[in-house]
C-alpha cells in the first residue's frame, strides 16, 4: 500500500487481513457512515473537509482492535497503519479518536510513545465524534457515551467528548 488513500474496498480488506473481528468491522462501517454524513453536512456549510479521508479514517479507526481491545488499540492501530504505508492523515485519525483525545499526561501514564493523541483537524474530530455515537454497530445518543465515561470516573474524557460533540453539532446545525 502506498501513502495514497486506500479505497473503501481496500480499507475493508485491510481490516479483514488484520483479523479484525466481524463486530469490530460492523462498528467501523457504522462509524464511517455517520462520519461521512457529518463531513458532507460540513461541506454543505462551506467548510473545507476531506470526505474521503473521513470515510477511510472512520473505517480504519479501530484496526488496532485486531491486536487488543484496551485503550492501547490506538497505538497498535497506528503501528499497523504505518507498516501498511497508510497516509499520515489516516494514522492521525487512528491515534486521535479515543475518548475525545488523550492528553500528554494520560498518554505518559499509559506508557504510550510520545505523540499527539488529541484530535486537532476537522476530519479527526468528525471521526472521534462519530465513534462516540456508535455502540457496537448501532447509533446511540452522545449522552450514553458520556454517562459510561462518567461511570468509569473518566470525567475529563467525558467533558472532552461533550466539547467535540458540541463543536461538530454547531458546525452542522440548521441544515
Amino acid at each position: 500500500m502506498s501513502s495514497k488513500l486506500p479505497s473503501r474496498e481496500q480499507a475493508l480488506k485491510l481490516l479483514q487481513e488484520n483479523h479484525c473481528p466481524p463486530k469490530v468491522i460492523a462498528h467501523c462501517k457504522a462509524v464511517a457512515e455517520i462520519a461521512v454524513e457529518t463531513a458532507q453536512a460540513c461541506k454543505k456549510k462551506g467548510l473545507e473537509v476531506d470526505v474521503d479521508l473521513v470515510e477511510i479514517g472512520g473505517l480504519l479507526h479501530d484496526i488496532g482492535r485486531s491486536k487488543t481491545h484496551s485503550v492501547d488499540h490506538v497505538v497498535a492501530g497506528a503501528e499497523i497503519a504505518r507498516k501498511q504505508g497508510l497516509p499520515e492523515g489516516v494514522i492521525a485519525i487512528i491515534e486521535r479518536h479515543m475518548g475525545g483525545g488523550i492528553t500528554d499526561a494520560e498518554a505518559k501514564e499509559l506508557g504510550w510513545p510520545k505523540g499527539n493523541y488529541m484530535p486537532v483537524t476537522l476530519e479527526q474530530k468528525i471521526v472521534s465524534n462519530s465513534d462516540k455515537l456508535v455502540d457496537t454497530s448501532k447509533r446511540e445518543p452522545i449522552e450514553s457515551t458520556i454517562n459510561k465515561l462518567r461511570q468509569e470516573k473518566l470525567f475529563e474524557a467525558a467533558e472532552r467528548v461533550r466539547k467535540i460533540h458540541n463543536e461538530i453539532t454547531k458546525l452542522v446545525e440548521d441544515l
